[in-house]
């Protein structure tokens, strides 16, 4: 199939924007909890009235220190409740939010603030305002900058006293469906970061056709999701405005450290994630199990939550003794594992990299369905997924509802739809290469089977070509491999070359339980480990996993340990962890020369 596209299910209002949402929800659900906030350790539900009287008051600060309307107010910081505050405040007062990542160097900050003429700023740490005033005197449009943790609410809440209701209202409405909300700046895999312009529209489009597909996760006054994703990043974008929309609970967790007992405390109906989270779940879940001497039982826990899985899409379902043999399990440690992730959740919505079938199995066999999709900044995240009621595992589901998927001739994922982005902000020569002939043209590589699911197979640029004339999409293996606890990372390397090769980093985590369950020296890292054999093994059998899912040509046949993590820091990854690859064979070339070295 080459296009497949689905009815609307919500009509986006053409004079609206994104701040009647929560005018909406104060005059319609003014005692619902749209939000919570931590305070002193605990959960505090923030009504919907409450939720819009301190928008409000934070906006009539922002317009009293001189923010216009059509200005871009730059916003720095970790996921937590003043990020949504601060982020509708903005477009009450009538201005353009400006994402920027709370992890990003004074450079890229600079060239953010820069690029879209932000005339403010609002940061949370004292050492995001150090990184912003290391670059201020470039930045001569920059007039305010508001820090967080330095009561920066208190001090707009202070500011706007003497603007009125009325005013509010008035720049509250200004915006129409077509104007710009935000700008969001890609990850920066290849090059300088580009902004992508996002419209009330799109977000309308695109929230409220996930809402509708998905109405049964999202029911007002039962239902709640909890945000650990960065808000920087578009998806978390969608895990915030979509509940809102809704409307239901949204809770906000800065920090994934202690996401286990966030989970706990807050008990979301809905989780929104990437598969590194579910990843950590079953391999946390696994190691602890192996290391209260129960790893054998899990493991047949694990096949049978798989094997169930899998019966439920043929047509006469589970066995008799497939059914006894998981609901003997659901009591040993399928519970269990649902209590880990907060005990009233059903399902779960994940993005941003491919889940892997075996992991997708896994959970919905043990009743908590991970729902795959896929979208990119550019299309405001989801332009596909996976409905609650017609999964289909291993495909990223069907076409956003009101929107087109096309595959054109040389197998590229194409989009059309009211979701996706206007412009690359002042780079128009982009943006009509990115749009040219009226589609998106995604880059990414996939097919359409004969119901419209949508599977992701690959990159365009990142399609290695060995010296046989194989190609060869590193995403399939990398991801497999990747599956593995004592794998952090798996680039796959092999252009022009013999055979595909691979380098693989380790998960500093679990390579210290690892270590001690067989025997290593205490304090074992991955430059003191790469070369040993067990190890090696291990990762070995990891390979062997991922080889399972491509042809023989296409298979890692060497592979080399590195010493060291790739990470946003040494700039290997984007701050939505995406491998720079570019950046990695460069740094890694003798590395990627050994695996072929004879």
């Amino acid at each position: 199939m080459r296009e497949f596209s689905l009815p609307a299910l919500y009509e986006v209002p053409a004079d609206g924007n994104l701040t009647d949402i929560v005018r909406r929800n104060a005059a319609q659900y003014p005692d619902v909890a749209v939000i919570a906030r931590k305070v002193g350790g605990a959960w505090q539900d923030v009504t919907a009235r409450d939720f819009l009287t301190e928008v409000h008051a934070a906006a009539k600060g922002l317009i009293a220190s001189g923010i216009q309307p059509g200005d871009r107010v730059g916003l720095m910081s970790r996921t937590r409740y003043e990020w949504t505050l601060l982020d509708f405040a903005i477009w009450s007062a009538g201005a353009i939010t400006v994402p920027v990542y709370e992890t990003s160097s004074p450079e890229q900050v600079q060239w953010i603030l820069s690029d879209s003429g932000a005339t403010a700023c609002i940061v949370e740490t004292g050492a995001h305002a150090a990184a912003v005033e290391s670059v201020r005197q470039t930045l001569p449009a920059v007039k305010n900058v508001w820090q967080i943790d330095a009561g920066a609410v208190e001090e707009l809440g202070r500011a706007g006293h003497g603007i009125s209701d009325a005013m509010v209202e008035e720049r509250s409405s200004l915006a129409k469906a077509d104007d710009p909300a935000t700008i969001v700046y890609t990850s920066g895999t290849t090059g300088r970061p580009k902004g992508c312009v996002l419209s009330h529209r799109s977000f309308f489009a695109e929230c409220g056709n996930v809402v509708e597909r998905l109405r049964p996760l999202f029911r007002t006054g039962e239902c709640s999701v909890l945000l650990f994703l960065p808000l920087a990043h578009v998806f978390g974008r969608l895990v915030q405005v979509a509940p809102m929309m809704a409307p239901i609970k949204l809770g906000c967790v800065p920090d994934i450290k202690n996401l286990t007992d966030e989970l706990a405390a807050f008990r979301p109906t809905l989780i929104l994630g990437v598969p590194r989270v579910f990843e950590k779940v079953y391999n946390s879940a696994r190691a602890k199990a192996q290391a209260d001497g129960k790893g054998k039982i899990f493991d047949k826990a694990a096949d049978t939550a798989i094997a169930y899985s899998k019966a439920l899409d043929t047509p006469s379902g589970p066995s008799l003794g497939l059914r006894i043999k998981h609901k003997t399990f659901d009591k040993l440690v399928y519970s269990k594992l649902r209590a880990v992730l907060g005990g009233r959740g059903e399902y779960a919505i994940s993005g941003g990299a491919p889940l892997g079938e075996r992991l997708g199995h896994f959970f919905r066999g043990i009743g908590f369905t991970v729902l795959e999709g896929y979208g990119l900044t550019e299309s405001c995240a989801a332009t596909a997924f996976n409905p609650w009621d017609r999964q289909k595992i291993g495909t990223v589901g069907q076409p956003l509802p009101g929107s087109v998927v096309r595959i054109a001739d040389d197998g590229e994922v194409l989009l059309h739809g009211e979701h996706l982005f206007k412009e690359y902000w002042n780079n128009p020569s982009a943006t009509q290469e990115a749009l040219a002939d009226g589609w998106f043209h995604t880059g990414d590589i996939g097919t359409l089977d004969e119901d419209g699911y949508l599977r992701i197979t690959g990159r365009k640029k990142e399609i290695i070509v060995t010296a046989g004339g194989k190609n060869v999409a590193p995403a399939v293996i990398e991801d497999r491999i990747r599956a593995h606890a004592l794998v952090a990372e798996c680039m796959v390397v092999g252009d022009g070359r013999p055979f595909v090769g691979a380098l693989v980093t380790l998960d500093e985590e679990f390579l210290g339980r690892w270590a001690a369950e067989h025997g290593k020296p205490a304090g074992s890292t991955p430059a003191t480990l790469r070369e040993d054999p067990d190890l090696l093994a291990a990762i070995q059998a990891a390979v062997d996993d991922g080889n399972a899912a491509v042809s023989k040509a296409e298979s890692v046949r060497k592979f080399r340990v590195l010493p060291t993590q790739f990470t946003e820091d040494s700039g290997h990854l984007t701050p939505s962890l995406k491998l720079k690859r570019n950046v990695v064979a460069k740094d890694y070339a003798d590395e990627i020369e050994a695996i072929y070295a004879k």
